[in-house]
């Protein structure tokens, strides 16, 4: 197989999931840039890096790319933040009462906000991204052991932060699956 059709495989087979996983970091407009860049690393580095399955090689480069845009455009990042919450409150308060489910999604949101940055990161890796903890393990440069360890953790503080959140006001009884993050049942559960 020559590297052009090496990449093209990968590149059919990943696309949508790099796309994915770099909007979910960044948005739409700078995740498809992120996903450009990261194709055009593979591109370069088809033939002597990017292993089978290439995916969570691909979404290792994606991550690189991304931080490396957070360290040259902090400031702006965090002003675009805070702008995009102040808008949000703004909206929420005019809105007054909202459907139960904008409400359960808005607090399952909160909660996965109140985790630290690579809580953050790892649960969705593997809830909304679907990758396997193998996977996830290959993107975060780390091993399964030690992902195993860090997911059980992750998912312990969500649940934690969940559970406050509903105790606070019982009204607001399944913000999990509202954003589509269940409870773990046993330590192998996705989360």
């Amino acid at each position: 197989m020559t590297p052009a059709e090496r990449f093209h495989d990968v590149y059919e087979e990943c696309y949508p999931r790099v796309l994915a996983y770099a909007t979910s970091l960044v948005g739409r407009q700078v995740g498809e840039d992120i996903t450009s860049e990261t194709f055009t690393v593979a591109w370069r580095r088809i033939h002597d890096d990017v292993p089978h399955p290439g995916l969570p090689w691909l979404l290792g480069v994606a991550r690189n790319l991304v931080r490396e845009m957070r360290r040259r455009d902090a400031l702006r990042y965090l002003l675009a933040a805070e702008e995009a919450q102040r808008v949000a409150q703004g909206a929420q308060d005019r809105a007054g009462d909202v459907a139960a489910m904008v409400t359960d999604r808005h607090v399952a949101l909160q909660a996965l906000a109140g985790l630290s940055e690579s809580d953050r990161e790892l649960l969705t890796l593997v809830a909304w991204h679907g990758l396997s903890t193998k996977e996830a393990a290959q993107v975060l440069k780390c091993t399964g052991a030690a992902l195993a360890v860090r997911l059980y953790r992750a998912r312990r503080r969500l649940e934690k932060a969940l559970e406050a959140a509903q105790t606070a006001d019982p009204c607001e009884a399944a913000p999990a699956r509202a954003v589509g993050i269940t409870r773990p049942h046993s330590e192998g559960a996705p989360a």
